[in-house]
């Protein structure tokens, strides 16, 4: 594991009507370096009031992993390519991992300057 502290890590919670809609939005996300890789969860249940009802949705949930200085422009793109209104988008400090891995997040997402349309 690294020390812990400041990784410049950070893991965005994303959910989608679906697997498909999910794995083309990451996988949008990861070609243009805005993510260094995405998994994606089918079967999640989410129960949430819109405009005054309630409502239970099946969903898919995508973990993505990317850095904190590419975090504004994937928040941006993942909008613009996403189905909702107000698409879920949550994004957790990354406090610890492993060395080797952190840095690979790091290394594929860059600083933001190499990330590409």
């Amino acid at each position: 594991m690294s020390r812990g502290g400041d990784t410049g890590v950070v893991a965005v919670l994303m959910t989608a009507p679906g697997s498909g809609v999910a794995e083309g939005v990451v996988r949008t996300l990861v070609q243009e370096r805005l993510a260094a890789c995405g998994n994606i969860v089918p079967g999640a249940v989410s129960v949430y009031r819109w405009k005054g009802e309630l409502h239970h949705d099946d969903e898919a949930v995508a973990i993505l992993k990317t850095t904190r200085a590419v975090l504004p422009r994937l928040l941006e793109r993942a909008v613009e390519l996403h189905p909702y209104d107000v698409p879920e988008l949550i994004a957790h400090e990354v406090v610890d991992g492993t060395a080797d891995y952190l840095d690979w997040v790091r290394k594929e997402c860059g600083t933001g300057v190499e990330a590409v349309r």
